[in-house]
């Protein structure tokens, strides 16, 4: 009996992710030597648009990734993975290719792997800034810093949204209003009752990272960052923008090591909005 010849990789159907898929997300991580990072799926899961190509072979997903989308301004494409028995077979650009029909005219924004980067280009993204990552054990310096933090309550939300805004550029209150949950310690600086930073711990592997950091100056960025690192005995992560190279180098004086670099790219638009000087660490480079 006849049997119809198998698809090429490449015209695979792409359908939607949910969280039904969390473990063959999270398998997909594992087999290209990433954390698992169930938790962090299930946050984009929910947040935004997972889209995957099912393995030919049955074995769970070829590839995967996430949209997550900021309204007409903006969406952040991340999490692009495909197996690696199916690499370097076209399978990134017929993912890529639907996510930005599937965008349309929203501008995207993600960050990109040196590996990745060629693709992005080809696409027609381009090269707006990038990113460091430095991880390791964080010692806290003496004296404590000035800068007042706590941790953050139900009631601090609101002023969180309102202090993202102009730093993100466009509203972001559903992800804001996930990271109670997602998190394992949210905090806050303040000044006279005005909230001026805001910062989250949450747990990726062995590691527990850092992000969104988002102060008003250095200075509250260090605070914010000292405030997480007493309360976990983890090493910590961090996704740096690269022109906070103040915070950079008090990260490596505090113990932390520089280790990969992502290039922070565009499509659709020149740059990303809002304001990078008090942008500090996206929550995750998932999510722009």
């Amino acid at each position: 009996m006849h049997r119809p010849s198998p698809l090429p990789l490449v015209d695979l159907p792409v359908r939607r992710l949910s969280r039904v898929d969390l473990v063959s997300c999270a398998d997909l991580c594992e087999d290209r030597g990433w954390p698992r990072d169930e938790h962090r799926w299930g946050l984009l899961l929910s947040a935004g648009t997972g889209y995957g190509i099912d393995s030919p072979d049955g074995k769970g997903l070829a590839a995967a990734c996430v949209m997550t989308s900021y309204g007409p301004r903006l969406a952040a494409v991340g999490m692009l993975l495909v197996a690696e028995r199916h690499a370097r077979r076209g399978i990134a650009r017929r993912l890529m290719r639907h996510v930005l029909e599937e965008a349309g005219s929203t501008p995207l924004a993600l960050y990109a792997t040196p590996q990745g980067r060629r693709l992005y280009e080809e696409l027609g993204f381009v090269q707006v800034g990038r990113t460091e990552r430095l991880s390791g054990r964080f010692r806290a310096e003496a004296p404590a810093s000035a800068v007042s933090t706590r941790p953050a309550t139900a009631d601090d939300l609101q002023a969180m949204v309102r202090l993202d805004l102009p730093v993100f550029g466009v509203d972001r209150t559903h992800i804001i209003a996930r990271l109670p949950a997602f998190s394992d310690r949210l905090r806050v600086a303040e000044e006279n009752g005005e909230l001026t930073g805001y910062a989250a711990l949450w747990p990726s592997g062995t590691s527990h990272a850092v992000g969104p950091l988002i102060a008003r100056d250095t200075a509250t960025a260090k605070a914010l960052v000292t405030a997480l690192a007493a309360t976990t005995d983890r090493p910590l992560r961090i996704d740096v923008d690269a022109r906070h190279e103040e915070l950079l180098g008090w990260l490596v004086e505090r113990g932390l090591e520089p280790g990969s670099r992502t290039a922070v790219m565009t499509y659709g638009v020149a740059d990303l909005p809002g304001d990078a000087s008090r942008r500090f660490a996206p929550l995750t480079i998932a999510t722009g």
